[in-house]
């Protein structure tokens, strides 16, 4: 049976999330999971914390594989665009190591998870708690972490 390991970044510019898990044949593990918590400093010295943190977690739990929520449109341009330099930041630690990288959006992470696309935070919670068997809820932005790579996992790109 091949095992492999998925990580999963839910981007930000001020908390960045991550999940690991591991796949064995049709069943998924909890490995890690965390939260990236970036200084009130410029924006490229908190892309370069980004970019060395995803190095640190990759030199960890060697994952085989990642995954990143894509770029949702949001209402204020200068968070998305800081929102995708820091899922730029993030990509780059991982295609820079050879990993293979795919983007779900994220109404497709929480109907993957949940049933519906507008799924919230705490039901997101919850079905990684619950999918995971794990034994508390993990915080918001690891939980998102988590869902994305459990996402990746579900849509075949992320099976054996």
């Amino acid at each position: 049976m091949q095992t492999r390991r998925i990580l999963g970044i839910d981007p930000g510019s001020i908390k960045t999330g991550f999940g690991v898990i591991e796949v064995r044949g049709t069943q998924i593990f909890y490995i890690a999971s965390g939260v990236i918590r970036l200084p009130r400093k410029p924006l490229p010295e908190r892309l370069g914390i980004i970019f060395q943190s995803v190095q640190e977690i990759m030199q960890e739990h060697q994952p085989d594989e990642m995954a990143v929520e894509e770029v949702f449109l949001a209402k204020n341009p200068s968070s998305a665009l800081k929102l995708g330099q820091a899922r730029g930041a993030a990509i780059t630690a991982c295609v820079n190591k050879g990993l293979p990288v795919s983007e779900y959006a994220a109404r497709l992470v929480k109907q993957s998870l949940v049933g519906s696309g507008a799924a919230d935070k705490s039901q997101i919670q919850y079905m990684v708690t619950k999918l995971l068997k794990l034994s508390a809820e993990p915080g918001e932005d690891a939980a998102d972490a988590l869902a994305i790579a459990i996402c990746h996992y579900h849509h075949g790109r992320g099976r054996s």
